[in-house]
């Protein structure tokens, strides 16, 4: 490619994004300084929290986010040209890293494990799941265990890990009666519900009469008073994410009606940020790469082809359009 295409977001959007909030910027491929290297990019990323930065970041620049990429030009001499690295550039099609920046990082080879899946179930998406139910829920064998927004990225990799973990009985959550399918059908949830059916709470209640030990939430609202009524006492929740007030922040839902229930249950919530937990990387590799290799474990994803089709997908994916992680690919 002879020119490097950036997506810049040039308004405040208000509720669901529109393509008319970016625009896609041309200019030349960047030159690297000593001490860096030239990316070609060939997978992004597209993740629920991109709207929260919509709301944050300056405008006329691209937004932050994942990665991966070829090395094509290198004068940093702790990346040679053709390194495959992570990095944290965001949307454009060049990057230029540095081999010490933080969320930049040289991609393991694994014989047998799809490229992509490094930004799925073996990137931040997968580490996130997985701090989620080895870190914060401490997941025992045989525990049960519901997922919300179960059809989405961290969703898939939770579901999967945690079967892997020995998990009792998995419930999960999703926008669609496709995706619910999609949930018993492929990733292996036990049970699952469309929560347009009526209220979260009584759906799960339907699901898991007894309840359940351990919650991954990654929805807010209506789903987090859900998960409240029906945990058990001593239950646990590890909170990843508000996906259903992203594009309504300005409004954002009210408390959980059961709030208190958190006391009388003797229920414990902690909030679950994967930047505190790069350190267990190496150890979700080494947990999950035997399962990709055999095939037991997959990298759910969507997966849209060419750079022009990042808003679309951006958009459609706050609007549940995908299954698993969504990908953007434009390179081999």
């Amino acid at each position: 490619m002879t020119v490097s295409i950036t997506v810049q977001q040039t308004a405040r959007p208000q509720g669901l994004p529109t393509p008319a909030d970016f625009e896609f910027v041309h200019g030349p491929v960047p030159d690297p300084a000593p001490g860096s290297a030239l990316v070609e990019n060939l997978y992004l990323s597209v993740d629920p929290y991109h709207r929260e930065l919509m709301d944050e970041e300056p405008l006329r620049t691209p937004l932050e986010g994942r990665a991966i990429g070829r090395v094509v030009l290198s004068r940093d001499p702790a990346l040679a040209e053709g390194d495959l690295v992570l990095h944290r550039q965001g949307w454009r099609t060049h990057a230029v890293v540095t081999a010490g920046a933080a969320g930049t990082r040289r991609i393991r080879h694994y014989e047998g494990v799809p490229l992509s899946a490094h930004l799925g179930i073996l990137g931040g998406t997968g580490l996130t799941a997985y701090v989620a139910l080895t870190r914060i829920l401490k997941l025992r064998a045989g525990e049960d265990l519901f997922v919300t927004a179960a059809a989405g990225g961290v969703g898939t990799a939770a579901g999967r890990i945690a079967r892997l973990l020995g998990a009792g009985r998995i419930i999960g959550s999703a926008g669609s009666r496709k995706k619910v399918e999609y949930l018993t059908d492929g990733v292996g949830y036990d049970a699952a519900f469309d929560y347009h059916d009526g209220p979260v709470g009584d759906s799960l209640a339907k699901a898991a009469p007894d309840g359940v030990h351990a919650v991954v939430e990654n929805v807010g609202g209506d789903h987090l008073e859900g998960a409240i009524a029906g945990l058990r006492d001593f239950g646990r929740i590890a909170w990843v994410g508000a996906v259903s007030q992203y594009n309504n922040l300005a409004q954002p839902p009210a408390a959980p009606r059961n709030l208190f229930d958190i006391v009388a249950k003797s229920i414990r919530l902690e909030g679950v940020l994967v930047r505190d937990h790069r350190d267990a990387q190496e150890e979700l590799e080494d947990f999950l790469v035997p399962h990709l290799r055999s095939g037991r474990v997959t990298s759910d994803e969507t997966v849209i082809e060419g750079f022009e089709g990042i808003l679309d997908g951006f958009i459609g994916m706050l609007s549940g359009s995908n299954t698993g992680k969504l990908l953007i690919h434009i390179g081999d």
